[in-house]
């Protein structure tokens, strides 16, 4: 009763004390071992997680609750075929859980099951209409979902009013307000869209680091004169490259400090006004806190308002020469590369994000047709042998930060991207950049534009069809042959 009253109080560390008492005089208990491996998930200890609940299907293999639970802890660990296969048992053993119906959409989206994820949420609704994580889940695929001709437009309603569902059902559902605010904002209402994007910090399944600083977080107020306000990234390398233009706006009111990961430091060292530091290092004072990602809601961003002067990022005139005449003697205009996004193992949402906007070297192939383009990597990573017949310049083993690759950047004519940090770091230069989109493409790129208000040099590329990069390419190669003439 201790620890059921602990763990309803969301006091874990206590109720995961009163079990490891419980289960050092009977090991063998198997709710024991069951509720500690879900304590332990919730507690983000994946790995002690699924030693529990390993032990605890083990011990009890005709409990269904323990499958569920052991295919949530393999889907945190990106295990998909074994997450799977795990709530498959769990509806093989009780066919009405509808949580577990839910869930095995969550695997099956990676795999490339699409059309089967849909109908296993569709099974849990008819299951059980009132659970709000299977109308989240179900919001989700109707992004992905969507046919060829239905507008963009439609099927993000669609998607919003699933949402909504879950939200009426359980107010405080934090990951569906999320989602509900990212269709705000792919929709153009970034009013309401940057509010309900807060929600994010109360939504454990998004996996954000929760800083817990005893300083108030700004939120716009007007008057900050004489005030130390910290911004901290607190997404991946792009989100802190866009939001990042917001600094030196509040530097012109305030002393700002800006945190940023030690790859992206030597790139946003020298914005006018803000003292820039890498993450991890000691923090100096401060009065307030922002997350770069709540600065368009602190300062009031509408689509006529976003600051979108470019560039907004510098880099050294001397090490860019240096570029320059490394790359005099390639033919043509000179156009970067980058086909994959940085996958994340650790968090398997953002993973199967990383699976849907990545494509691979060889889809590029059809542009070495286009006469009058020399092709540079912009890809860090190992080296990528590439296909017959493109010819691919590759230095990428002497960039070591992100300063480094802005500046052969600004050697180039254009970059050609997929929806990745590279994309962001060209628009932050001012340099033209193609961004090629996944299907169910980022709230930030809005719907149906080939145009982007955060980057004016930005040109947008978009799947028709789920997985139909082929299309892109063929978009991209036309147009190639448009620019050179």
């Amino acid at each position: 009763m201790l620890a059921v009253l602990a763990w309803e109080d969301r006091r874990l560390p206590d109720a995961l004390a009163w079990f490891d008492r419980l289960l050092t005089g009977q090991p063998d208990f198997a709710h024991a071992r069951r509720s500690r491996g879900i304590i332990h998930l919730a507690m983000g200890d994946r790995d002690l997680a699924l030693a529990d609940l390993d032990a605890a299907v083990a011990l009890d293999p005709d409990n269904a609750e323990g499958w569920f639970n052991r295919g949530n802890a393999l889907w945190k660990r990106g295990h998909l075929p074994d997450a799977l296969a795990s709530y498959d048992t769990a509806v093989r053993l009780q066919p009405g859980m509808a949580a577990a119906w839910s869930n095995r959409a969550l695997p099956l989206v990676p795999l490339g099951q699409t059309q089967e994820a849909l109908a296993s949420v569709n099974r849990a609704l008819a299951l059980e209409p009132g659970h709000a994580p299977a109308w989240n889940n179900l919001g989700s695929l109707v992004l992905l979902t969507g046919a060829r001709d239905t507008p963009s437009v439609a099927r993000v309603a669609q998607a919003r009013a699933c949402f909504g569902r879950a939200l009426a059902i359980d107010p405080q559902d934090a990951l569906a307000r999320w989602n509900q605010a990212t269709c705000d904002l792919a929709s153009g209402k970034l009013t309401q869209g940057w509010a309900g994007y807060e929600a994010r910090h109360a939504a454990p399944a998004l996996d954000l680091p929760a800083r817990g600083f005893p300083q108030p977080q700004w939120v716009g107020e007007a008057d900050i004169a004489g005030k130390t306000i910290l911004l901290h990234a607190e997404q991946g390398f792009g989100d802190t490259i866009q939001f990042v233009r917001y600094a030196p706006m509040l530097a012109q009111r305030c002393r700002v400090i800006l945190e940023v990961p030690e790859p992206l430091r030597r790139l946003l060292t020298g914005l006018p006004g803000c003292e820039t530091i890498a993450a991890g290092a000691p923090l100096p004072l401060f009065d307030l806190h922002c997350p770069l990602p709540s600065l368009p809601l602190a300062f009031g961003t509408t689509l006529e308002t976003i600051p979108n002067q470019v560039p907004y990022l510098r880099t050294d005139p001397d090490r860019v020469a240096l570029w320059h005449a490394r790359l005099a003697n390639l033919p043509g205009q000179r156009a970067g590369l980058v086909w994959a996004g940085n996958a994340r193992p650790d968090n398997p949402d953002a993973n199967a994000v990383d699976r849907r906007r990545s494509i691979t070297l060889d889809h590029y192939a059809p542009l070495a047709a286009v006469p009058g383009i020399s092709f540079v990597s912009l890809q860090v990573g190992p080296p990528v042998a590439p296909p017959p017949g493109l010819v691919l310049h590759d230095w990428t083993a002497e960039l070591t930060d992100f300063a480094d690759t802005a500046e052969l950047i600004a050697a180039l004519d254009l970059v050609i991207t997929v929806d990745t940090a590279v994309a962001h770091l060209a628009g932050a230069l001012g340099k033209p950049v193609w961004i090629l989109n996944r299907f169910d493409a980022c709230w930030r790129w809005l719907l149906d534009r080939t145009d982007s208000p955060w980057y004016p040099s930005a040109r947008l590329f978009r799947q028709p069809s789920h997985g139909d990069w082929d299309s892109v390419i063929r978009q991209v190669a036309a147009a190639l042959r448009e620019r050179i003439g």
